[in-house]
């Protein structure tokens, strides 16, 4: 009941993927993205940071796009307090995350605490993608465990062999999160206005890549969402203004209409039937009353002359 009442559009249990097919898709999310670890340990060496600081980093904030900007802002020059705030915006948008997957995952609050720490892109995306609240927990644990297990794995191996990797681009790891996160939104985008909000953050990310620092075309991408709404909204509204002109103006005729009606009732024109007609028939009654009643005064008054 308590699973029902958190979101009543999940059932457990009802219509649900089967568990290996959810099983199967998660690992592949977790070893595709895992990889990229090795080209982060890599980058986090070359920019200064050491052994112990690198794989702190993605045991505690485990978060590839964070971590990728502040190392990266690092080895462009950038000072250690500009580059942490870079990232702590930039993984801010995992407390939005957090706040859906609490209603479809409806975990019991001693475990919230622990489930936050794989609250990222990759579990969410793969969240999402299930119907039903089993797979959902499912998708979420197998794909935060693996991830989290290999990314920390291969982040320390990156920063031990930095030197015989060489570069990462020659290996194309740093393109493997990116590459795993578009092929999971891609299916999710339905409709037109989720189209034209990732087309809008396209070009804004891309657009502004070169003019920014490291992570803040991420920032401004994410702008794209209450552009679009707002469009949509501003859209919506004009063409709303022609149907209310109209509905003003045929509200006007029939107040028009109506008052000629009323004006005809008044006894200028025919008597109209039913209740408009009775204040009329009263009027002409009494009219007729008081002439009988002059006419009544009138015979005694003959009268009396006969006598005289």
């Amino acid at each position: 009941m308590a699973e029902q009442t958190a979101h009543p559009d999940i059932r457990p249990g009802d219509g649900g993927r089967p568990d290996a097919a959810v099983v199967r898709d998660a690992l592949g999310v977790g070893v595709a993205v895992g990889l990229s670890g090795f080209a982060f340990g890599v980058t986090s060496a070359g920019s200064g940071l050491t052994l112990l600081q690198t794989c702190a980093l993605s045991l505690l904030v485990f978060t590839g796009a964070s971590q990728f900007a502040l190392v990266g802002a690092l080895a462009a020059g950038g000072s250690p307090f500009t580059a942490a705030a870079g990232a702590f915006f930039l993984g801010a948008r995992n407390a939005f995350y957090g706040l859906r997957l609490s209603q479809l995952l409806a975990l019991p609050r001693a475990v919230r605490p622990f489930a936050a720490q794989w609250v990222i892109d990759e579990t969410t995306a793969v969240s999402l993608a299930q119907t039903d609240r089993r797979g959902t927990r499912i998708g979420f644990a197998v794909t935060g465990l693996s991830l989290y297990v290999l990314w920390n794995l291969t982040t320390l191996i990156g920063a031990l062999g930095a030197e015989a990797i060489g570069d990462t681009a020659a290996w194309g790891l740093d393109a493997a999160g990116p590459a795993v996160f578009l092929a999971l939104l891609a299916p999710m985008l339905t409709s037109r206005t989720e189209r034209a909000v990732a087309c809008l953050a396209v070009l804004l990310g891309l657009g502004l890549l070169p003019a920014l620092p490291a992570g803040v075309p991420v920032l401004v991408a994410a702008l794209a969402a209450p552009a679009v709404l707002w469009a949509q909204g501003h859209r919506a509204r004009g063409a709303e203004a022609p149907d209310g002109e109209d509905e003003a103006a045929t509200r006007g005729s029939a107040r028009g209409t109506a008052a000629q009606g009323d004006e005809g009732g008044d006894g200028r024109g025919d008597a109209p039937s039913g209740e408009r007609g009775e204040p009329r028939r009263g009027r002409d009654a009494s009219h007729h009353d008081q002439d009988a009643s002059h006419h009544g005064q009138d015979v005694p008054h003959h009268g009396q002359e006969d006598k005289r």
